[in-house]
């Protein structure tokens, strides 16, 4: 990977798109550690750290927005809500194209209709920035932000409506220059932007996250010991995510050769590839998604018998109740996501109408079966082990009685590896094409 990167500076063309995107890591990164006007930086940075000493973070609401924010959430920084709003209507675009015909029909027509759903997703996206910033303000304006660890006045003019309205503004036009910045890097640099703003936000959390397992051991020693553990544990769960991202079941397909004219065309091989996680990151981010509402509902029902249940049972991630309820979630998304995302039925019929056919498999409806059968029996493995890495910065919250920003766990893990997988992937693809373009030439 290293060498992939040096060889990348070496090019004078990827020199300048990767510094092209460095620089604008640069300026997102500048824009999430910048107040949003009408913030009062020294109380917010102190609830910060009551709130981290007294553990109340492991039952914040915003807990997950906050890791892909980069903790720029909490310090009610421009880029506050971070990718989050987009990653929300990028999710709900992808489930209304499989409801409503419309959307399905414009994906079927090739990049302009693409072009299309991306203009949707965009208005989507500032949507929902809207509303969460309007949540997020006025909970910093109740003093609520913090679940009750510190309830000092976050804002300079708590009372002032024009105040409220500005925060709102500031923040929601945050979240589109992010979305600006994303399609920048996809067109004039390297990798898709989107992700790689996503991986700057959440690898911005790491040295924090470390440091703090390190400064809450009892003494120094044990402080090492624990943080010398979880680097080993770390990097054997950064392992086997690569393994496990990287696995995929081959599905051998033959074309047959048929003429067109004068010409012959098929008898070609190649294969249809079934990633181990077909899914990604989505079922976690759905199943984190659900897993705030009870806790949610609970906030306006406070005092209640209902309430005060969900508060013990479904606020701190360390409870039974917590973890058996987010994986039996995180299961039930990962095939629910896989069915509307992967279609037998249409990628059987395909093949039967190009002339391809797995061997053995006669086309048509026992390729279909086929297909699903492989599918189901694939997503099985794919589902327990995102289920058992969302789990465990929540065994680490038990065991080492970390912080919920555990970093080597979960949603982090999952973004920071997919992420830095599928760049090196196009930087080495984009080198090559270079180097066989000086071989040819020569």
């Amino acid at each position: 990977m290293l060498s992939a990167f040096v060889n990348a500076f070496r090019t004078p063309d990827l020199r300048r798109k990767l510094l092209f995107v460095l620089g604008i890591v640069v300026l997102f990164r500048l824009g999430s550690m910048t107040p949003a006007p009408g913030i009062d930086v020294a109380n917010v940075q102190q609830c910060i750290d009551v709130a981290t000493s007294a553990g109340s973070e492991n039952g914040n609401l915003f807990a997950l927005i906050n890791v892909f924010s980069g903790g720029a959430l909490l310090q009610l920084t421009v880029f506050a809500l971070g990718i989050m709003p987009y990653i929300t209507a990028s999710i709900i675009l992808q489930l209304l194209v499989v409801v409503i015909p419309r959307l399905e029909s414009l994906k079927k027509e090739g990049q302009a209709g693409q072009a299309k759903i991306t203009q949707y997703t965009r208005y989507l996206t500032l949507g929902l920035a809207v509303l969460q910033a309007t949540g997020i303000v006025a909970l910093a304006r109740s003093g609520r932000l913090f679940g009750g660890a510190c309830t000092q006045d976050l804002l300079y003019h708590p009372d002032s409506i024009p105040a409220f309205l500005l925060i709102v503004l500031v923040m929601v036009a945050g979240t589109a220059i992010i979305m600006w910045f994303g399609e920048l890097i996809t067109d004039r640099g390297v990798g898709n932007g989107m992700s790689i703003l996503i991986f700057t936000q959440v690898i911005a959390t790491f040295p924090g996250a470390l440091w703090q397992i390190k400064a809450q051991a009892a003494s120094e020693r044990e402080g090492w010991v624990t943080f010398s553990l979880v680097i080993l544990v770390g990097l054997i769960v950064v392992a086997g995510v690569i393994f496990i991202e990287q696995a995929q079941r081959r599905i051998p397909v033959q074309y047959a050769k048929r003429m067109v004219g004068r010409r012959m065309f098929g008898g070609s091989s190649t294969y249809i590839p079934l990633k181990v996680n077909q899914a990604g990151i989505i079922p976690v981010i759905f199943a984190s998604s659900l897993m705030y509402l009870p806790a949610l509902l609970a906030q306006f029902n406070e005092g209640s018998p209902w309430a005060t249940w969900v508060n013990d049972h479904f606020v701190r991630g360390d409870h039974p109740y917590y973890m058996i309820t987010f994986f039996t979630l995180i299961v039930f998304f990962t095939y629910f996501y896989v069915a509307i995302t992967f279609n037998p039925e249409e990628v059987a019929d395909n093949m039967k109408k190009y002339g391809g056919f797995i061997p053995g498999i006669r086309a048509g409806r026992p390729t279909q079966d086929y297909l699903q059968y492989v599918l189901s029996r694939i997503t099985a493995p794919g589902a327990l082990y995102l289920g058992l890495i969302a789990l465990i910065p929540m065994f680490a919250i038990a065991l080492l009685n970390a912080s919920q920003n555990f970093p080597f766990g979960g949603t982090t893990i999952l973004i920071i590896v997919g992420v830095g997988l599928d760049t090196v992937k196009q930087i080495e693809a984009q080198l090559q094409q270079r180097n066989y373009e000086g071989f040819l030439r020569s």
